[in-house]
């Protein structure tokens, strides 16, 4: 065997090496995560923070797939996270990350349910329907169901009238509600107004709907336009 042919088969065998070596140093995304289901980290760590964040109420989770075509490098170290202004509220992620070189970071879908007391209609509620006790009642429900959330207290419900029609034993979604207006387009209100060492009372004409603590522009006797806060009983609060 010649030289050439000897160091061509040296530098064969050495690539070989190098690329089994490389393999055995990396790992499968998901096979890091689901080698034993009972001590996943991400299950474990999601797990840990619903107790400790939620701990009076119900909770449910999946954690999702991660991508079959990542390939992680070895790690010595790994940690579950939340990153910044997240949170294990319905669909996000948790963080996954080498803390120790090479330092990498993926992130993991998942999907919280929490339960716990709220309200739902006690039967069907048409659009424009204004609330009242009555048509509510309480029970247990998916408090993650509404990105926007839903009526866990009474309060919440309280003057307020639906933007959409609502089923019978449906939880109430907070922006299927709005507040009822205390002042109406056209409407004829008293102007209040309070200023330094003075106060003024006279009447004016509504240009707009508002609901109680929302601005109102109104129009005085005089024609001239004044931006107040409306109250009930058609009042408006102006300072100056």
């Amino acid at each position: 065997m010649n030289s050439r042919m000897l160091l061509f088969l040296l530098l064969a065998a050495g690539v070989v090496c190098f690329g089994a070596r490389a393999h055995a140093q990396g790992a499968d995304a998901q096979a890091l995560l689901s080698k034993n289901p009972s001590t996943d980290p991400v299950r474990a760590f999601v797990a840990e923070e619903l107790a400790r964040s939620q701990p009076n109420l119900r909770s449910e989770f999946t954690v999702g797939e991660v991508d079959s075509h990542l390939h992680l490098a070895a790690c010595e170290k790994t940690e579950a996270f939340l990153r910044p202004g997240s949170r294990l509220w319905g669909h996000g992620f948790v963080g996954f990350r080498c803390t120790t070189k090479p330092n990498w970071s993926i992130s993991i879908p998942v999907e919280v349910r929490l339960y716990g007391p709220g309200f739902v209609t006690a039967h069907n509620l048409p659009v424009n329907s204004t609330i009242t006790p009555s048509d509510l009642r309480s029970a247990e429900i998916e408090l993650t169901s509404e990105q926007s959330g839903v009526v866990v207290d009474m309060a919440q419900a309280e003057d307020r009238v639906t933007t959409r029609a609502l089923d019978a034993g449906q939880v109430v979604p907070l922006n299927a509600l709005r507040l009822v207006p205390v002042v109406g387009q056209g409407d004829p209100v008293k102007l209040v107004g309070v200023g330094s060492g003075f106060s003024i009372s006279t009447d004016g004409v509504a240009l707009t709907n508002a609901a109680d603590g929302e601005t109102v522009r109104v129009r005085t006797d005089s024609g001239r336009t004044l931006t107040g806060i409306a109250r009930k009983n058609r009042v408006v609060e102006v300072n100056f």
